[in-house]
């Protein structure tokens, strides 16, 4: 199968395996956690630690830039992540599961990092600027849908599982076995649907082979607002960190502790099918919008579009609707929301990460955003014991203003991401 000129035959797996292996280790381990028996403050602080790979892969990115080539990174990478899964499903029936299982999670993320680094760099090298910025809708899209199909297909899985059997170990057991095999199968039409051929792959530039780790750090931090750049990559998400590590548990807790009484099965239900079509939606269309007139006339629609529906959770958290149909709405509009603001967030990185190492620059970026999501993510569960869940949700909303205010002062090309004619 050629590929070399049709990206819509591996952009989309591609990021798929970006974003099931972080969805997994980040998102489904905190619903697996807590119908297993872990408090949530135990899950907001180690699930939250899970992100410290992505926080500090910029350590060894220069590695990726400079040996081999990305295409054989992010296969090696993913093969790793396969097995680790496997391991996981085989480790969670025995004594002191939880401590062996996130040892094993953050082998996986220490994988999933590189491949996200290898992948990264791949989709810089192969498109150029105007094909990156069509694509960056459906690249987003497709790594959010991975995360869907986590937070959605696999949950709802394990939550058909848990109803066969009766036996939360059981099903959580072989729904990490069937990731592990899942994974395994990406990893196959990779091999076979990625392109051969890498720009500059195995004919780098002199400067670049010769280039230390530290000439290629400093070269980030002399970029022009750079301390504006990290203030809004870290702020940016502030919200969104603490709402992702304490949404599932919200859904899933009893009334009587202020959730909304949700079993396994219904969640993955919600997220699977409605916020699978409504990201989509958003994602395709938030790449489109970029493409066509540009990230400068909608990076503050964008944003705002992603924040305002965390509205809906202050809402359900304080009144608590019977009918689930409020649920499936809150969860459309942010879903869609979602998949539309975040592609002026990653078209912005791509920005930051322009210039020569692109590759090690933009893993630089990105994991100041894992920084981001780790600090605020360890003390969700804490915050929100303390506020409960309906003042814990206002307080989210809240968390986003910094980010939005940045916003308006970072600065980027006018036409940056604009389709050429």
């Amino acid at each position: 199968m050629k590929t070399d000129n049709k990206p819509w035959f591996w952009i989309p797996l591609l990021n798929f395996a970006s974003g099931l292996p972080y969805a997994v280790i980040i998102s489904v381990s905190v619903i697996m956690y807590k119908n297993l028996g872990i408090s949530n403050e135990d899950i907001g602080v180690y699930t939250s630690l899970l992100y410290l790979p992505w926080v500090i892969k910029p350590l060894w990115s220069p590695l990726i830039e400079i040996i081999g080539t990305k295409r054989k990174w992010f296969l090696t990478m993913q093969l790793i992540i396969s097995i680790a899964f496997l391991v996981v499903g085989f480790t969670i029936p025995m004594n002191g599961f939880f401590y062996m299982t996130l040892a094993i999670f953050w082998v996986a993320a220490f994988a999933s990092a590189s491949n996200d680094i290898a992948s990264d760099g791949f989709y810089l090298l192969v498109l150029p600027e105007d094909k990156q910025s069509f694509f960056i809708g459906i690249r987003s899209t497709f790594y959010r849908l991975s995360m869907l199909a986590g937070n959605g297909l696999i949950v709802l899985l394990a939550g058909y599982l848990e109803h066969k059997y009766g036996d939360n170990t059981k099903a959580w057991s072989y729904t990490m076995v069937f990731v592990g095999l899942l994974m395994a199968f990406i990893t196959v039409y990779n091999y076979f649907s990625t392109p051969r051929t890498e720009i500059n792959a195995g004919e780098k530039p002199k400067d670049v082979n010769e280039k230390s780790f530290i000439t290629i750090f400093i070269s980030f931090f002399r970029k022009k607002q750079i301390g504006l750049i990290l203030s809004f990559i870290l702020l940016f998400r502030l919200g969104e960190s603490q709402l992702i590590k304490m949404l599932s548990p919200f859904l899933i807790d009893p009334v009587n502790v202020g959730g909304m009484g949700l079993d396994t099965q219904d969640v993955g239900i919600i997220y699977g099918t409605f916020g699978v079509a409504a990201l989509t939606i958003g994602g395709i269309l938030g790449g489109i919008a970029i493409s066509k007139q540009g990230l400068t006339k909608w990076m503050l629609p964008m944003i705002l579009t992603m924040h305002l529906p965390i509205i809906g959770f202050i809402l359900l958290a304080h009144f608590h609707p019977a009918s689930v149909y409020y649920i499936y709405a809150v969860v459309i509009i942010e879903q869609f929301g979602y998949g539309f603001g975040f592609a002026a967030f990653m078209m912005y990185l791509i920005h930051v990460a322009e210039g020569e190492s692109k590759t090690a620059h933009y893993a630089l970026a990105t994991g100041f955003m894992a920084l981001g999501m780790m600090l605020p993510g360890m003390l969700s569960g804490y915050i929100q014991e303390y506020l409960g869940y309906g003042n814990f949700f206002i307080w989210v909303f809240l968390a986003t203003i910094p980010g939005i205010i940045l916003s308006r002062f970072i600065t980027f090309p006018k036409d940056f991401g604009k389709k050429t004619a």
